[in-house]
């Protein structure tokens, strides 16, 4: 069996193994790092040799780091790559090409309806009914999108909100809230099996899961970078925020809203972003935060939207595919059952 992990920013691991009742064998690493002395190399296939196959990725390191001298130096790698390599050569760890990744472009729904529809999709792909899916989103009204753990009074004016006529939803992952407007966001969900980001810590599988999106922009012309945890930023600002949810399974909701075109000065108004986190961020205002798509590419919301798509399709291929009537009701069910009621708007008051 081979797996190979590619480490972000680093160098490609390859290992083949075989398994002999229940235990690594006949392990031998290759790739294109660098690794002093060469025959460090031996003593890493040594240590594998005889672990469990069940074994996860931080029992594998901790063999192979216990089997390296001092002074040997891997170049580009880590003992957790080859770990993940292992994993994969097992099948215990997937990569983008062991999935078939579906596409969906849903037009305009109320923000609770899309609140509803990433809950159905995450639970779809743990039950096995759906495979892992990128939905591409439009909003069909202004909202203020709350993490699953924010306090709504503390995040949001609302008497401003009021006045702007905007609606306030909470979503099932955490992070910071969004202010959306149809049209200047743009917004998508990746649902992918535990699998992909095996062996990774969350840190890790967010920089893993927006990897995709920054070579796109990158295609585009926009100097775009991984900012941990969970944004993504040019050299004039933040270009958008990610936020997760794993179920029990392990499945993976990755859902990211890109700044095409936002209204900061309304923004401000809306939301209470407080000092502490601005000062943070190096800034003294949510407005010289932002950096939009709109103006670094001049492009429409739509030639964006359908650039990231030909993108994610060239890097890995996708299968189109459309929201089918049976998650439509449950989504449906949902908004009026919990993602439209004052009980879930204000479980953290």
């Amino acid at each position: 069996m081979r797996g190979v992990y590619k480490v972000p920013g680093g160098k490609l691991v390859a290992l083949d193994l075989a398994v002999a009742e229940g235990k690594l064998a006949q392990v031998r690493l290759s790739g294109d790092f660098f690794l002093e002395p060469a025959d460090a190399a031996g003593r890493i296939e040594r240590a594998l040799e005889g672990a469990p196959s069940c074994a996860n990725a931080a029992e594998l390191s901790a063999r192979i780091v216990a089997g390296l001298e001092a002074g040997d130096a891997l170049i580009g790698f880590d003992a957790r790559a080859v770990a993940i390599a292992a994993r994969r050569a097992l099948g215990l760890s997937t990569s983008w090409g062991d999935h078939a990744v579906e596409l969906i472009v849903d037009g305009p729904r109320a923000p609770a309806m899309h609140m509803a529809l990433d809950q159905v999709y995450a639970e779809a792909t743990s039950r096995g009914d759906r495979g892992p899916t990128l939905r591409f989103w439009e909003w069909g009204s202004p909202a203020i999108v709350l993490g699953s753990f924010q306090s709504l009074r503390n995040e949001v004016d609302d008497d401003a909100a009021r006045r702007h006529g905007i609606a306030v939803v909470r979503r099932i992952s955490g992070g910071g809230a969004m202010f959306v407007e149809p049209g200047n966001t743009i917004t998508y969900s990746l649902v992918v099996p535990g699998s992909l980001v095996d062996s990774m810590s969350f840190e890790e599988s967010y920089a893993f899961l927006d990897a995709w999106v920054i070579r796109a922009l990158g295609e585009l012309g926009i100097q775009a970078a991984h900012v941990p945890l969970n944004d993504i930023a040019s050299p004039g600002g933040k270009i958008a925020g990610a936020a997760q949810r794993r179920l029990n399974d392990g499945t993976v909701l990755h859902h990211v809203t890109m700044a095409y075109d936002i209204d900061a000065t309304k923004m401000g108004e809306v939301l209470r972003i407080g000092r502490e986190k601005l000062s943070d961020k190096g800034v003294t205002s949510a407005a010289k935060r932002i950096d939009p798509l709109r103006s670094q590419t001049g492009m429409t919301r739509g030639e964006v939207v359908a650039a990231l798509i030909a993108s994610f399709e060239r890097q890995y291929g996708l299968v189109r595919s459309a929201p089918r009537d049976s998650e439509i009701s449950a989504a449906k069910h949902l908004e009026t059952t919990k993602f439209t009621t004052q009980a879930w708007l204000s479980r953290v008051p």
